[in-house]
């Protein structure tokens, strides 16, 4: 019998650096912005730089692990090795309602804007979205990543546009005005702006099809959040310094407005079409690496084994594209921006304070294993920026509101229930 066929390392580490920026460069800044304004006023900068800061931290421990453990199960994989079947099978589960979720909102996003350029019915815009992708997906992980890689060049473009568009005015506000709820609402603001970070970890899961992955995946984690969070505190400054903060907050495409204030409409439109392939991009990555967590899993036979099915030609993990693309196509009901945004950081608040407490777990208790990264600033073994992170999401998390909680708590419920239902290293019931 032939070798089953398996995932092939094409990826270089500009194409997995571009489709990461491109895929937190998405639909977050775009729409996300105004809502964060409107809560943090002029000091909406900061809520970047403390939302930046709590992605960084625990961006170190991802790339320590996904030096340790390149595979594509990403979350999956690092939560098994430390803490056992069961848990890593929960925590997969929840990074799944991650890609789920977003990837349907977003989706919805896109459908916005494409009724408004085009016409048509919102929901239409999105099932065609998802459909299309999911036939790119199917076709080549080379293709996939670079396509995310041009569309991403494009959502910097729009992102420099509004910089030029504010160069102007740098000095103009008082950068240190809070919104009406003052400093709490900054804090509250940062809670919804993660949302806006989320991108890098899907990079993680293309382990297994990146070149010499072990060296390539934290050069490229590194680059990502260095450069994001410094083109969101610039875009953040440039946005309120040309409109009002409370401007911003009852627009639905603010960064569009920004540039229509200085241009006029051919500008509104031409931001609306960055936007257009900005919320493109986020869903085609989300996709890419949900496919990938679903194949992981089942190639480590916690899922059935049907979804680690690659196909024989394309090399893609064929099964594993459509089941992520049916429950995408499942949520995509969901319509309000903000509480979807803080239902999925409600998950990866969950999901990033495992990958830590799984780095520092690792480091006593595998601690002969080979590290081509390792986090700096230790206290002996002990990673102090994985503690730090652990902190912060634990404050991000007290400011989610009630009605995003009762959400979270009911998935994740369900998600224990099916990891109780799974016979680990079968798949089945």
């Amino acid at each position: 019998m032939g070798q089953k066929p398996g995932l092939k390392p094409e990826l270089s580490l500009l194409e997995v650096t571009l489709s990461g920026v491109g895929s937190v460069l998405g639909a977050g800044i775009y729409v996300l912005l105004g809502k964060a304004a409107g809560l943090s006023g002029n000091l909406v900068w900061l809520s970047f730089l403390f939302a930046g800061i709590a992605a960084g931290l625990s961006a170190l421990s991802y790339m320590e692990l996904s030096s340790m453990y390149p595979k594509a199960g990403a979350e999956y994989e690092f939560v098994r090795k430390a803490f056992g079947e069961r848990a890593g099978l929960l925590i997969g589960l929840l990074a799944l309602y991650v890609v789920c979720v977003t990837s349907s909102a977003v989706a919805l996003g896109f459908g916005g804007y494409f009724s408004a350029l085009f016409g048509g019915r919102i929901l239409s815009g999105a099932l065609f979205v998802l459909l299309l992708l999911g036939l790119v997906l199917l076709y080549g992980i080379k293709e996939s990543a670079r396509l995310a890689g041009l569309i991403s060049l494009i959502e910097i473009l729009g992102l420099l546009i509004i910089l030029y568009i504010g160069l102007p005015f740098f000095g103009s506000v008082n950068y240190f005005e809070a919104g009406d709820g003052g400093i709490p609402a900054v804090f509250e603001a940062s809670a919804l702006i993660f949302f806006a970070f989320l991108g890098f970890e899907d990079i993680v899961r293309l382990a297994q099809e990146t070149k010499e992955a072990e060296q390539t995946m934290p050069k490229a984690l590194l680059l990502i959040i260095i450069s994001t969070i410094s083109l969101y505190i610039c875009v953040a400054v440039a946005a309120v310094s040309v409109l009002d903060f409370r401007t911003l907050a009852a627009s639905k495409a603010p960064l569009a407005e920004v540039a229509a204030l200085n241009f006029g409409s051919e500008a509104f439109i031409l931001l609306s079409w960055i936007a257009l392939f900005s919320t493109l991009n986020t869903i085609l990555v989300l996709l890419l690496g949900g496919s990938r967590i679903v194949y992981g899993m089942a190639d480590s036979a916690s899922l059935p084994n049907i979804l680690a099915k690659v196909h024989p030609i394309r090399g893609t993990p064929w099964v594993s594209i459509m089941a992520i693309l049916a429950l995408s196509m499942l949520f995509v009901l969901i319509r309000d921006i903000t509480t979807v945004a803080n239902i999925s950081n409600f998950m990866i608040f969950i999901v990033f304070s495992a990958v830590n407490l799984s780095l520092i777990k690792l480091r006593y208790t595998a601690p002969e294993k080979k590290r081509p990264f390792k986090v700096p600033l230790n206290i002996r073994n002990f990673p102090i920026p994985s503690a730090l992170g652990i902190l912060f999401l634990a404050f991000l998390f007290t400011r989610l509101s009630f009605k995003v909680l009762v959400y979270g708590f009911f998935l994740l419920f369900l998600g224990v229930l099916g990891v109780l239902l799974i016979n680990p290293k079968t798949g089945t019931k």
